[in-house]
């Protein structure tokens, strides 16, 4: 198996099995929609935000001004800019 197929196993399973409902929902339709376009460099961005806990994630995405934990960047802006339908 491929490193960059190892990653992104473990992206789908982290952004499928978070604790909360709601963030399942978002984070996965996130990496199914995205997942295959990423490169190396954004999977790892990917994989740092998913990381995080789930309330960090939440505020963050909902514009909770004092949620500074996540950094700045393509995979970030695609997220926080991603609605499910």
């Amino acid at each position: 198996m491929k490193k960059i197929d190892s990653i992104k196993k473990k992206i789908k399973y982290r952004a499928e099995y978070r604790g909360i409902k709601e963030m399942d929902l978002l984070l996965s339709g996130f990496v199914k929609k995205y997942i295959d376009i990423l490169n190396h460099k954004e999977l790892m961005d990917l994989y740092k935000i998913l990381e995080n806990d789930d309330d960090v994630i939440f505020k963050w995405y909902s514009d909770d001004i004092g949620t500074k934990k996540i950094p700045e960047n393509r995979v970030s802006k695609l997220l926080k800019n991603f609605k499910l339908n």
